[in-house]
């Protein structure tokens, strides 16, 4: 039994060490800030602070990759976050949704942000600058909300 437990744990290691030959991309693609939410909605330095603590490292083309995210398999799980928020919402490609879906996505932020499914707890565990107290929460959702307002008045 106790040869069956060696052998077993010198596998693991084997496989936790060839498996950091597995690398992720970290390269973010190139953001045009002519395109960015931020430049482009002009928030507050309140909801400005709160975007970029909380949103841009999953939502945007600025990720800010931790030390961590060299470790496999964390940094697959973290890749793929990235790669999933950024499908689902990009910041930095902000100029290029159509009023359409820039008014779904507002929506949709609004009440991610006002029901606490965003951040992630699991984002938040790692990162305390995004953990929102109600008053941020507030003031975020506010002022997507205030957006759609203005959206849907210039069309």
């Amino acid at each position: 039994m106790k040869k069956y437990i060696k052998k077993s744990l010198l596998g693991l290691l084997i496989f936790l060490i060839l498996i950091q030959f597995i690398r992720i991309d970290t390269d973010n693609p190139k953001v045009d800030l002519g395109k960015d939410f931020i430049a482009l909605t002009s928030p507050t330095e309140e909801v400005k602070t709160v975007l970029n603590n909380a949103c841009y490292d999953c939502h945007s083309n600025t990720t800010t990759y931790p030390w961590y995210s060299q470790i496999a398999p964390v940094s697959w799980w973290l890749k793929h976050h990235v790669d999933e928020g950024r499908s689902e919402l990009n910041f930095s490609e902000w100029g290029d949704y159509s009023a359409k879906k820039a008014d779904h996505k507002l929506e949709e932020c609004a009440e991610e942000v006002e029901e606490g499914k965003m951040p992630l707890n699991s984002y938040t565990w790692t990162h305390g600058d995004a953990k929102l107290s109600a008053e941020q929460r507030k003031a975020l959702a506010e002022f997507f909300e205030n957006l759609r307002g203005e959206s849907t008045e210039t069309e």
